[in-house]
């Protein structure tokens, strides 16, 4: 064995330990992949039903929403044609409620002027 051999057999040595020293990190690389790669599933089995619990929740809320669309429909008709109803009402006997309200009040005054008038005829007049 000459120089040549012992400096190979060194160098060969600390390339050995060299490749030792990186294959611990590359194992522990390997554990970390293996299990994210189990996470990722799990989450994947997870999240699956969940999906299907949220399409069906959202297929749900949208027949109450069509149904709330429908009531809200038939109540602007309600609505509506309760306003037609009292503006008939109000046109039909309004008119002759204030017609009526009008020969009351003017009766009223008729009266009070005839009473004005008896009662200044019965005063004694005054002599001057």
């Amino acid at each position: 064995m000459d120089g040549g051999d012992i400096a190979g057999l060194i160098a060969a040595v600390v390339f050995a330990i060299l490749v030792a020293l990186l294959a611990i990190p590359l194992v522990k690389l390997g554990r970390v992949l293996d299990q994210t790669t189990v996470s990722i599933r799990e989450a994947t089995d997870g999240i699956t039903p969940i999906l299907t619990e949220t399409t069906t929740t959202i297929r749900e809320a949208n027949k109450q929403l069509a149904r709330v669309d429908t009531i809200t429909g038939n109540v602007a008709d309600v609505s509506g044609n309760v306003s037609a109803l009292v503006s008939l009402f109000a046109a039909s006997v309004g008119g002759p409620l204030i017609k009526l309200a009008g020969f009351s009040a003017a009766v009223r005054a008729g009266i009070a002027g005839l009473r004005g008038a008896d009662r200044a005829a019965k005063r004694p007049k005054r002599a001057k």
